[in-house]
């Protein structure tokens, strides 16, 4: 299976020497650099020093005090952006969904087949162009993706790190229909759509923050639809 580039850098954060070296051999066979960090510690010395990771696979248990998921959130709080595959033993909907909540984009059960770690490798690459952008405008509302901060006209408005990434995915989607399918599918990384009530209660959370009283709204809801973010003022 080619990579999307010639030679892309990926960085491993994997503590066991033996999971590391087969995962280490699978990708350089695909045409990947490869670089790897055995703990948490040195991959995040790493990452901040090197901004020429296309993705991060990171282990999720790791030795020294700090886990996999600690280290994500740690990197989306400094403002790293770096797309991140988190590979885990712990495969229950709980632990997934903890994963992608620390900020991973993608979480992988052990044990795997190389062709799906590459094949997760190459669709976190293939995000369009846009989402590399640091500022996201729609109206008076305002989004930061290196500081994690949200802004209405002056007011600053505090999201948790669910509620930012659906704000995120609505403002690159101004002015359009987005239904709770494309949420658990692109938000919560659902493969399928299950029957629950998720999207309706976070997005009741999200509207509050955003369209305070007072405020003309900015998120609407499309009845029989979805939602829609539209700039108001």
């Amino acid at each position: 299976m080619p990579t999307l580039d010639p030679i892309a850098h990926i960085h491993l954060v994997e503590d066991e020497p033996e999971m590391a070296g087969e995962i280490i051999t699978s990708l350089e066979a695909q045409g990947y650099a490869v670089s790897h960090s055995a703990a948490a510690a040195a991959a995040l010395d790493f990452l901040r020093a090197e901004r020429g990771v296309a993705v991060v696979v990171a282990d999720r248990l790791l030795p020294g005090g700090m886990d996999g998921l600690e280290m994500v959130e740690v990197l989306r709080d400094e403002g790293i952006a770096t797309p991140i595959l988190v590979l885990s033993a712990l495969g229950s909907v709980d632990d997934r969904v903890r994963g992608l909540n620390a900020g991973g984009d993608d979480y992988l059960t052990k044990p795997f087949a190389v062709t799906e770690l590459v094949a997760r490798i190459e669709a976190l690459r293939r995000r369009p162009p846009d989402t590399r952008a640091t500022t996201l405008r729609v109206g008076s509302l305002e989004m930061d993706l290196l500081s994690r901060t949200v802004r209405r006209g002056e007011r600053e408005v505090p999201l948790l790190p669910r509620e930012f990434k659906l704000l995120e995915y609505m403002m690159r989607r101004p002015d359009q229909v987005i239904t709770p399918a494309m949420l658990l599918t692109d938000v919560w990384h659902y493969r399928f759509v299950p029957q629950t009530n998720v999207v309706d209660v976070h997005m009741g959370k999200l509207r509050h923050k955003i369209d305070e009283v007072g405020d003309l709204p900015m998120i609407h809801r499309v009845r029989g639809a979805g939602f829609m973010l539209r700039a108001a003022d």
